[in-house]
């Protein structure tokens, strides 16, 4: 599909998410939601506009009907047909009549009846605004307070916890938080589980194990007060630890061994190097921090001038990191066209902005994002960010991109075991050879005299070179087409040999080093280009330039944070350094928040906001929003390092409560999202297998390498290739 085509596409996924979404998309949307005491433009009209309307009036550079409703000065002067809106008349407003009716917007999707309402009720009292209007809309701040002020884009604050009493069985302040909530509501924390279930709960969570007959002995009779506490040190010390969270991260990465294009499927087969690196990363207890900046820039974080090969582990480690920029499906193997590769591009900024930013940037891929503050300038800036290494003028195919790890030693030894083998192979060209020459001298003695000549130049010329009358004289004469395909039909002995002489050359080449590679994202030094806002997304049509940079509403209003478009001191142009550092950093408040809430996600079968991808308008609102900050704040404080961050949940009471139901408690907290039990999850089919082969003692617990191969049977069920 072309990227223009995407635009009408993206409408649609955004307003069926809009529909499933329990917080409203736009204002009076929710038959819930209370009627506004006063609707002014900006609170309530234009983010109904803004989703349905300014896309084809005015937020494109272009007006249909030159009508552009970005203003409520410019919805009073209208376009061709005369004013849109008379205040404190919504019967003899055009833009009432034409929404009412169903006219507008056009196609499937209309307004529903609570917002048709909302704008009727802001005309008919006077069309109200907040502040006074611009002469016009200015292209390049486009974000007003109202959007600004969503509560994803606020400083993450470090509230106090509240205070508890010795009844509230407040272990930490996670506790302290939930409980003030659940007492607000006349409930309290459920009874501790018991020790058996909370041993089981740990390894779970922790490694996607279930505790073995010696580990449930040794804890069951462990009664020392910190004996759950030592638990939870030796099971974020297993090696497991790294394989169960590294599978959380990898699934947000899109971790795959394939390419995913099509039916072909091309496998990755350096892929498992970047799951082998995450797993080490979390059992080492990387920080944070660091650890999404090797993945996005650690290229830019080695020495450019050491040779893959010579890196010392954890120099390379870097470079394997940035396979999670390499996880994005990429066809350009198969169709490397301009379409395939922009794709490409599209793909990697999607799995980077709902993994680190919780937001659905790519919906700005066309025009101004329809709910969230995110102009369509904004999404260019975040690709100027990767195009240096995406360049899609200059393209790379996957293989063109891998980072060779063979060494000196072993391009001599793969040279001269190719010298040895070619050594042979010349002495069988020379053989063979001989062999067809004596074949043919005593086939030629079977035709006549006279046709000799012209048969032996005919069998020594090239197939591609031949006559017509020379092809005619090899259908007359079969015979003398002696070759290498049909020579064991005249020699079997001389074929044989032959033979045998290609068995000990594949011998030879066998014991060539395998070639290692890293499947990595890397730039060309000096290569650096230039890049345009896309009309309408579409590659075709490139607009004006933009530089590298990151949201423009994590910025104070009026200003804009720019990356460098080259830092002097690396050989690359370091963008993607300067974003990673930007998103761990203390002007963006996202990051913190979205790893957060995806831990506790894992820990409780819920996040604290529901929609951990998408922390956008689209999205849900955070339960507890204190809470989420306190977690975002502490988990940047204690120097973004994940171990620690595990046990100031797993320790807390919240945590350890029984999953048992209350039927009382069911009513006020039925869905769980107060927190008042341990709600019950359901095991992962990777944890499910996994536990059935360990405790039937065949799961295989070797750590590490290439992925397995798989296969169709004869019944078509895909299974390990043996």
């Amino acid at each position: 599909m072309p990227r223009h085509a995407l635009c009408a596409v993206c409408l649609l996924v955004c307003c069926e998410i809009a529909a499933r979404a329990d917080t409203p998309a736009t204002p009076g949307s929710s038959p819930a939601a209370a009627p506004p005491a006063t609707i002014t433009y900006e609170q309530h009209v234009r983010p109904i506009l803004k989703a349905n309307c300014f896309h084809c009036h005015g937020a494109e550079g272009e007006a249909k009907g030159s009508l552009d409703v970005r203003l409520k000065r410019l919805l009073l002067k209208g376009g061709d047909q005369g004013a849109a809106i008379v205040a404190g008349k919504p019967d003899e407003s055009l833009l009432y009549e034409r929404i009412k009716a169903g006219e507008m917007p056009p196609g499937e999707k209309k307004l529903t009846a609570e917002q048709i309402e909302v704008i009727r009720r802001w005309i008919a009292e006077g069309a109200a605004t907040l502040r006074d209007e611009p002469e016009k809309p200015d292209p390049g701040s486009t974000l007003t307070p109202e959007e600004r002020a969503w509560w994803a884009f606020q400083p993450i604050a470090n509230p106090t916890p509240p205070e508890a009493v010795p009844t509230d069985r407040v272990r930490n302040a996670i506790d302290a938080f939930l409980v003030r909530d659940l007492k607000a509501r006349g409930l309290s924390f459920a009874a501790d589980a018991d020790k058996l279930t909370l041993l089981k709960r740990a390894s779970f969570d922790l490694t996607g194990l279930p505790p073995s007959a010696q580990e449930i002995a040794l804890f069951m009779a462990d009664e020392a007060e910190d004996a759950y506490e030592r638990l939870l040190d030796r099971l974020l010390a297993s090696p497991h630890y790294g394989e169960r969270w590294g599978r959380h991260w990898l699934d947000v990465a899109g971790y795959a061994d394939s390419d995913g294009y099509n039916d072909s499927d091309t496998p990755r087969q350096f892929a498992y190097k970047y799951r082998d690196y995450a797993i080490r990363s979390f059992n080492a207890d990387k920080p944070l921090d660091q650890f999404l900046a090797e993945q996005l820039a650690g290229d830019e974080l080695v020495s450019g001038s050491v040779p893959a090969h010579m890196m010392p582990p954890a120099e390379l480690d870097k470079l394997i990191a940035t396979g999670f920029l390499r996880m994005g499906a990429d066809g350009t193997t198969q169709v490397n066209s301009e379409e395939a590769r922009n794709q490409v591009i599209a793909d990697t900024i999607k799995i980077v902005s709902t993994s680190l930013l919780g937001l659905s940037v790519g919906c700005a891929q066309c025009h101004d994002h329809r709910y969230d503050p995110i102009p369509q300038a904004d999404y260019f800036r975040l690709r100027a960010v990767f195009e240096p290494a995406y360049d899609w003028k200059n393209w790379r195919q996957p293989n063109q991109r891998l980072v060779s790890l063979v060494t000196d030693a072993d391009r001599a030894k793969s040279a001269e075991i190719e010298k040895s083998a070619s050594e042979i192979g010349t002495s069988r060209a020379a053989k063979e050879a001989e062999f067809m020459r004596i074949e043919l001298e005593k086939e030629l003695q079977k035709v006549p005299e006279e046709r000799r000549a012209a048969l032996k130049e005919t069998a020594e010329t090239a197939a591609d070179k031949r006559t017509p009358e020379q092809k005619q004289l090899l259908i007359d004469f079969p015979s003398i087409n002696v070759n290498p395909g049909t020579l064991y039909l005249y020699n079997a002995e001389a074929a044989a040999e032959l033979k045998k002489l290609d068995a000990q050359i594949n011998e030879i080449l066998a014991k060539r080093p395998p070639g290692d590679y890293v499947q990595a994202l890397t730039e060309i030094p000096g290569q650096v280009p230039q890049t345009n806002i896309f009309y309408r997304g579409d590659y075709r049509q490139p607009k004006e330039a933009v530089k590298p940079g990151p949201l423009t509403v994590c910025s104070l209003p009026g200003q804009s944070v720019d990356f460098p478009e080259k830092d002097e001191k690396l050989p690359t142009t370091g963008r993607r350094l300067a974003f990673a550092r930007w998103l761990t950093g203390k002007d963006n408040p996202l990051t913190a928040r979205v790893l957060a809430n995806r831990i506790w996600h894992h820990h409780f079968g819920r996040g604290l906001v529901n929609t951990p991808g998408e922390f956008g308008v689209l999205g849900e609102k955070p339960s507890h929003p204190e809470l989420l900050d306190w977690l975002a704040h502490d988990l940047v404080a204690g120097g973004w390092k994940l171990k620690r961050f595990h046990k100031w949940i797993m320790l807390s009471t919240v945590y350890r409560q029984s999953s048992q139901r209350d039927a009382k408690k069911a009513e006020l907290d039925g869905d769980d999202s107060l927190y008042s039990r341990k709600a019950v999850l359901r095991l992962d089919a990777e944890t499910l297998r996994d536990r059935i082969l360990a405790v039937t003692g065949v799961l295989n617990g070797k750590m590490f390498g290439p992925a397995m191969s798989v296969k169709e049977d004869e019944v078509g069920q895909i299974v390990i290739e043996a």
